[in-house]
């Protein structure tokens, strides 16, 4: 077993870490405001596909999700394959709105079929999460690998490298550096993350070996009962469809990817191919984080029960977003290590530089050009360029407070189901209620918001337990906020047609895209391709029942 890092491992981590920077650099796009921040509209759906499957697998997927496997087993799983019927819906219904109304950031929809008021908000929301959810993270997950290599380098050292690799070629260059990197990216991220599951599966003694040390209690099931601490069922079915939602149809990081398609076919291929990709991540992501358990890799004999991250910690020693770094560490021989390092940079820089792509066209776009009317095309480049720098600095700081959260999906998923719910009902109901309005679309986000926050403060600062899992609380927050917007609605004045009639969905215009798809063959039809990975969701579903 391999504890050290060999200097091939070394020499290959440092060569990839030039060649994406240098084929970033040689791809950036920063010429107009277009192509900064949507890479000219000129992408297609592989390119699509594996630049929000590296942006998406990181923190969230990558470490987090291994880390929960070794927790609890594979139930982690639920929020992937739910998150693949979530992206066939937001394919079918609500990218095409996106991409024929020529919008750069998504609170830019909210601002043409309500107001400026809900705009403004979801924007500021939107940044407060990509800097301190997704930028902080990412770093944070990242110095945890590095800090393994080299233990005796400072954790902010660490993370401040980091982010000059991920801000040097994101700042400079744009979406379109971003993307094309993540291209790359995610072709070493599947590659590695294929040899690591496989040298574990081998390790423990192939696959029906781990289906036998594991087939007793839930280790090896997606649906646990409703007191399950990871994935109760209810909250599998109500409040995992919110947050993907949130993830891939209402956050920037994601979308502003989709935005750069050069039609809406393409967009919606590069959705179900991510989609493809992210059905493999129970097999090469969160079963190695589960083989970790029975390998007893950190030398301590844990019981046979879900034991939550606090727990490791405290009693035990272990730290759960350490578990995908030490079986590379530990079970892969000199020369791979080089190589699933590189995946893992990969996986952590791509969604870094998502993100910083994300923060500057929302400030840009959404609030400087309020401030600043008339404001060439360049310039707004510049002040882009800034934001992202402004942004990075601050995640720097923030990064080592994650430690003190259980672990990274805790951290993650928590959070985003407080703040998630009121802006998913809000574009639920402003794609499909014409009746829906400015007034109701603010105070709906408005309530749902304060009551997030007044449960965060509870939890969080008071220190009150709160007797619901946060897969339950989601929907709570998401019927209060949707009842509230219908209530003000429908006491208001409806909306005028000119803001309803181009940005709401219409059996219409159903009927319409499917006269536009008759004759076309069925490996190019989008809606047979949606049905089909629809049917490979719950293939793989039922078959860890």
């Amino acid at each position: 077993m391999t504890t050290a890092l060999h200097t091939t491992d070394l020499v290959i981590l440092g060569l990839f870490i030039l060649a994406i920077v240098a084929w970033a650099f040689r791809n950036s796009k920063n010429a107009s405001s277009s192509d900064y921040f949507l890479a000219g509209k000129s992408m297609s759906w592989p390119v699509i596909g594996l630049s929000l499957f590296a942006a998406s697998v990181s923190s969230s997927t990558l470490i987090g999700h291994s880390g929960e496997a070794f927790i609890s087993g594979i139930a982690v799983f639920n929020y992937n394959w739910i998150s693949v019927l979530v992206m066939v819906f937001f394919a079918l219904f609500f990218l095409p709105f996106y991409i024929k109304n020529g919008i750069y950031t998504i609170p830019e929809y909210l601002g043409r079929r309500f107001d400026n008021r809900s705009r403004t908000y979801f924007s500021f929301i939107t940044i407060i999460g990509n800097v301190f959810l997704d930028a902080a993270a990412t770093l944070y997950t990242g110095a945890l690998v590095i800090k393994m290599i080299f233990p005796q380098v400072e954790m902010m050292w660490i993370i401040i490298g980091m982010s000059v690799i991920a801000g040097s070629y994101t700042i400079v260059g744009g979406l379109s550096s971003a993307i094309k990197a993540d291209m790359i990216q995610a072709a070493v991220l599947i590659i590695g993350a294929v040899i690591l599951s496989s040298y574990c599966v081998h390790t423990i003694g192939g696959w029906a070996e781990l289906f036998d040390r594991f087939h007793e209690g839930v280790w090896l099931r997606l649906t646990r009962p409703l007191d399950d601490p990871t994935v109760p069922w209810l909250g599998m079915i109500v409040g995992i469809p919110i947050l993907g939602f949130y993830f891939w149809g209402n956050n920037q990081v994601m979308v502003q990817r989709v935005l750069s398609a050069r039609s809406i076919d393409q967009g919606r291929k590069g959705v179900l191919f991510v989609g493809v990709l992210y059905l493999l991540t129970l097999f090469i992501i969160i079963m190695p984080g589960l083989i970790g358990r029975g390998l007893d890799m950190f030398g301590i004999e844990l019981p046979d029960r879900i034991i939550s991250g606090l727990e490791l910690k405290t009693q035990y020693g272990i730290n759960t977003d350490a578990v995908y770094p030490t079986l590379i560490m530990k079970y892969l021989p000199s020369g791979l290590i080089g190589i699933i390092l590189a995946a893992m940079i990969s996986a952590l820089t791509s969604t870094l530089s998502a993100t910083l792509n994300s923060v500057s066209t929302l400030f840009t776009m959404d609030f400087y050009t309020k401030w600043s009317k008339n404001t060439d095309s360049r310039h707004l480049v510049h002040v882009g360029q800034l934001t992202a720098f402004i942004a990075l600095v601050i995640a720097v700081v923030w990064a080592p407070l994650i430690e003190r959260f259980d672990s990274l999906v805790t951290y993650y998923q928590e959070i985003a189901s407080y703040l998630a719910p009121p802006v998913v009902g809000t574009f639920f109901l402003g794609l499909f209620w014409k009746r829906s309005n400015a007034q109701g679309a603010f105070w709906g986000l408005i309530s749902g918001f304060i009551m997030g926050v007044v449960i965060m403060l509870v939890k969080y600062v008071a220190g009150i337990p709160v007797p619901i899992h946060f897969l339950l609380l989601a929907p709570i927050l998401l019927v209060v906020s949707l009842a509230v917007n219908a209530a003000v609605s429908l006491a208001t004045p409806p909306a005028p047609e000119s803001q309803t009639a181009p940005n709401t969905w219409t059996r219409a215009y159903w009927r319409a895209e499917t006269e536009e798809l008759r004759g076309v063959p069925w490996y190019s039809n989008v809606r047979i391709l949606a049905l089909l990975l629809v049917i490979a969701c719950f293939v793989e579903y039922f078959c860890f029942f």
